[in-house]
């Protein structure tokens, strides 16, 4: 999986669970400021990308992911690509 088809992922994620325009989903974009999730909203984002990823995304790290660039940083590290 390469970084184009996680941020097609993570933009499907997004555009379903906030309900923003799929244009607004770029590498660049926050979660909370530009995207309009709250805390709950977070959450709901990172148990989709875990579904979707197959991977496991402690609390400690979830902090760290604060824009969908990041998001597509850590799982593909975790996927080792």
């Amino acid at each position: 999986m390469d970084r184009a088809q996680v941020l097609e992922k993570i933009r499907e994620i997004v555009v379903e669970e906030l309900g923003v325009n799929a244009d607004k989903v770029t590498e660049n974009a926050r979660f909370i400021e530009d995207l309009g999730a709250d805390s709950i909203g977070v959450m709901e984002l990172v148990m989709k990308m875990e579904d979707a990823f197959d991977i496991q995304i402690p609390d400690q790290d979830i902090e760290k992911i604060r824009t969908v660039g990041d998001a597509i940083d850590y799982i593909l590290s975790k996927k080792g690509t």
